[in-house]
């Protein structure tokens, strides 16, 4: 990187003299990029409205911080690391809605932070897709990072039981879902309403966008007018895919397309190469409280089989269960955190954590209705309790995964760390006089 900025200049507000008075610095330079001070103030104020806790002196901490933040998205451009537009609106408009429903209205945060919504929205922008490229980049470094069980028991042997991590009471859990039946009016309901999209975009009397905005049930989409981004096959279910590559006028509809989240209609925005932007509008069928019933029922009759020992619960779902993800490994629920089958209470769907609080190993629980998150959508399930251990010291025989975690992410701490070390002696560093003396993380800014 290359010095272009003087260490120290102020951008000057253009009053007449004397009257000139800073409203900003650059207090450090990294390489060709400056951090100001403005940046530091802002990280302080968003750390205090979200209860961070920053353990040190803000000013010598957060510009540390930054620094490092610059010397990973450097590389992530030399290494042309991107992440998807639709996936960092969907991040920002969440964090400002969640912002707005703490601190009670948009007017206030607007207050708090002292720049409009849309000064901040643009500036959250940057700063959710910075992250973004950061932790894809971490994520290249320690690809690599690699274990054996005799490093992990070399590992487990090293620790002072003191070192040891405490694992909180889990449970592995097993289920057995299905979707109640729609009658088929209803979906021809569904259908019928988007045709009526879809001639009322064709003939030009509604744009796609905002009927998506308006009518979509595929609600983070929705907010965009339906645009779901740049993406590629492979990140779509297989029948919205194929569909959707079919697509080559931006002018016209697609058909109605059936997926297990429901029911679409697709419009082409742009292809490129092997990605593709486009936005849909989501209609879901709704189930009658007397279809709940019918699915209870059902699923009341295959739990009573199952305690009178005429089938196992493994053969159950092998017969009955619509769960794809959970159908082919006895129902087994995996977390999606650690890719294990065990989860702590909190971890599991409300529903079902409160099914199974009672229960002991072997049991299965009564039908009950719980909302599938994945497809938002409503589902009925029994669940069984396969497992459950109560809160202990981890040990090798019943948390292996978990001292494995342990060790690989001490791996990659120590690789992320020499990486910047090194990076650290490699590029152009000046810090400004006023902030220096402090005691970093990383000792040798600037040297």
């Amino acid at each position: 990187m290359k010095k272009t900025i003087t260490t120290g200049m102020l951008l000057l507000m253009l009053l007449p003299a004397p009257a000139q008075r800073v409203i900003d610095e650059v207090i450090w330079v990294v390489g060709d990029e400056a951090i100001l001070r403005s940046e530091v103030e802002e990280e302080r104020l968003r750390a205090q409205y979200e209860g961070q806790q920053i353990s040190g002196d803000p000013y010598c901490i957060i510009p540390e911080q930054l620094a490092i933040q610059k010397l990973f998205l450097h590389q992530a451009e030399l290494d042309s690391i991107e992440v998807g537009e639709s996936t960092v609106k969907n991040q920002v408009e969440m964090r400002l809605n969640y912002y707005i429903s703490q601190i009670g209205s948009k007017e206030k945060l607007e207050e708090y932070f002292r720049k409009p919504m849309s000064e901040m929205r643009e500036e959250m922008m940057t700063s959710v897709r910075n992250q973004m490229i950061i932790q894809q980049m971490q994520q290249k470094l320690t690809e690599n990072v690699k274990s054996t069980p005799a490093e992990i028991r070399r590992f487990y042997d090293s620790l002072p039981e003191d070192s040891l991590p405490t694992v909180p009471a889990q449970v592995e859990v097993q289920i057995l879902s299905f979707e109640p039946a729609v009658p088929r009016e209803e979906t021809e309901r569904i259908k019928s309403r988007l045709r009526e999209f879809s001639e009322r975009v064709t003939s030009g009397g509604a744009d796609f966008g905002m009927l998506a905005r308006l009518y979509s049930e595929d609600t983070e989409s929705a907010k965009h007018g339906g645009e779901l981004g740049f993406v590629g096959r492979g990140q779509l279910v297989p029948e919205f895919a194929e569909a959707a590559f079919n697509l080559s006028d931006p002018k016209k509809v697609s058909r109605i397309v059936e997926t297990e989240y429901g029911y679409h209609i697709i419009q082409l925005i742009e292809k490129r190469g092997e990605r593709i932007n486009c936005r849909h509008i989501l209609l879901r069928p709704r189930v009658s409280a007397d279809d709940k019933v019918k699915a209870l029922t059902q699923l009341d009759t295959i739990s009573q089989r199952i305690k009178a020992e005429e089938l196992t619960f493994e053969q159950a779902v092998i017969q009955y269960s619509q769960d794809k993800n959970t159908a082919l490994n006895a129902g087994l629920m995996t977390n999606e955190q650690d890719q294990s089958s065990k989860f702590e209470y909190q971890a599991l769907p409300p529903e079902i954590a409160k099914q199974i609080y009672g229960m002991e190993p072997g049991d299965v629980s009564q039908p009950f209705v719980m909302m599938d998150s994945h497809k938002n959508k409503e589902i009925c399930a029994i669940v069984k309790l396969r497992q459950k251990s109560a809160t202990h010291k981890a040990n090798l025989t019943d948390d292996y995964q978990v001292i494995r975690h342990l060790y690989e992410d001490r791996q990659k701490t120590k690789l992320i760390d020499n990486w910047i070390r090194k990076k650290q002696q490699e590029t152009y560093v000046s810090i400004s006089p006023d902030w220096r003396g402090c005691d970093w993380q990383y000792p040798n800014w600037g040297k």
